[in-house]
């Protein structure tokens, strides 16, 4: 007989559907604009258009987002499915199994029409779960599949969870490296899909403001190879002076663009190409021969924006927003200090 499968859930940012959850004995998504999703033809591709056409200022990618949420949780979820909710409000985590099909009721809370009715069957404090197990269940999405503790969960259901210690190097380092992997793939891609183009020119402007630098940026349009000029002093006469060219590509920047940029870099001058994707192995050997040449790619761009994002305009953490978070160190960190 094939295990059930096991979904993580969310009761809102502040947990506002916590009592309906706890109380009424369900599980429920939001997206009340849509309506009844029973009434939805039993495809994805109908799944998005009702969200397109309900919240018509998504994005696409948040569309399809969406709609795999919600067609997951009228017709991927079955009874007999375990299902893990992380309260926020009594930072408890709250196991229970799926007793009901699909049913729309707003008259149970507005916000959250869409409902699966739930038996709980345990209720455990964080402490008895492993950080990559409470990291799993804090995934960014209201709905989920749990993939990688399944195990840990159904031992918690079955009253064999052990609490685990309090440190374990592993489980450090893979909260640790996946949260900072996640936070890099967030950063570039709200750069790729906010500031194509020019913007990017003048967000990097902007960047090498924060890095002590005076900037003058080209106005859109044709600007000859040079997106912004950066300088120390006040008039830009003293050297160094720092052309830079930036790419909002983020595929592979070749040998040709950077030795395009390097042609329009005269004596007492340093060339500067910045892009949100990479370089090829020639393009970097060609910039290693040159020293008055420098080559960014995304990786490193993520890395100066974190380094300086306290300095960042408002308008940019706009569109980056992150919060400052800390997290275990490390045996193998602590030792290389």
């Amino acid at each position: 007989m094939q295990e059930a499968t096991i979904w993580g859930i969310h009761g809102g940012k502040t947990g506002d559907a916590d009592s309906l959850f706890l109380d009424k004995k369900c599980v429920a998504i939001g997206w009340s604009k849509i309506g009844d999703l029973s009434k939805l033809s039993p495809d994805r591709q109908a799944f998005k258009a009702a969200v397109a056409s309900s919240y018509p200022n998504k994005k696409p990618g948040a569309i399809a987002n969406n709609a795999g949420q919600l067609f997951r949780f009228v017709h991927a979820i079955h009874v007999g499915d375990l299902v893990v909710y992380p309260s926020k409000r009594d930072k408890q985590i709250h196991i229970g199994r799926i007793e009901g099909g699909y049913r729309y009721d707003p008259s149970l809370e507005e916000s959250y029409p869409n409902l699966r009715r739930v038996k709980w069957l345990k209720t455990l404090p964080r402490a008895s779960f492993s950080q990559g197990a409470l990291y799993e269940i804090g995934s960014a999405m209201s709905l989920f599949q749990v993939g990688t503790f399944t195990e840990e969960f159904r031992a918690a259901v079955e009253g064999k969870i052990a609490p685990p210690p309090a440190t374990t190097d592993e489980t450090v380092g893979f909260l640790a490296e996946e949260i900072e992997q996640t936070t890099r793939d967030f950063v570039l891609k709200a750069l790729s899909q906010e500031l194509k183009g020019h913007p990017l020119a003048e967000f990097v402007g902007h960047l090498l403001n924060t890095m002590g630098y005076r900037t003058r940026v080209s106005p859109e349009g044709p600007d000859g190879g040079i997106d912004i000029i950066a300088h120390k002093d006040e008039l830009g006469f003293e050297p160094p002076i720092i052309k830079v060219q930036v790419k909002s590509s983020d595929g592979n920047t070749g040998d040709p663009v950077v030795s395009a940029l390097y042609g329009k870099v005269g004596p007492n001058e340093h060339g500067l190409l910045v892009t949100l994707g990479s370089f090829t192995n020639q393009a970097a050997s060609f910039a290693k021969s040159k020293s008055n040449l420098r080559l960014i790619d995304g990786t490193e761009l993520v890395t100066l924006i974190l380094a300086h994002y306290e300095e960042l305009d408002s308008r940019y953490k706009g569109i980056l927003p992150l919060k400052r978070v800390y997290v275990p160190e490390s045996i193998a960190d602590q030792q290389a200090e």
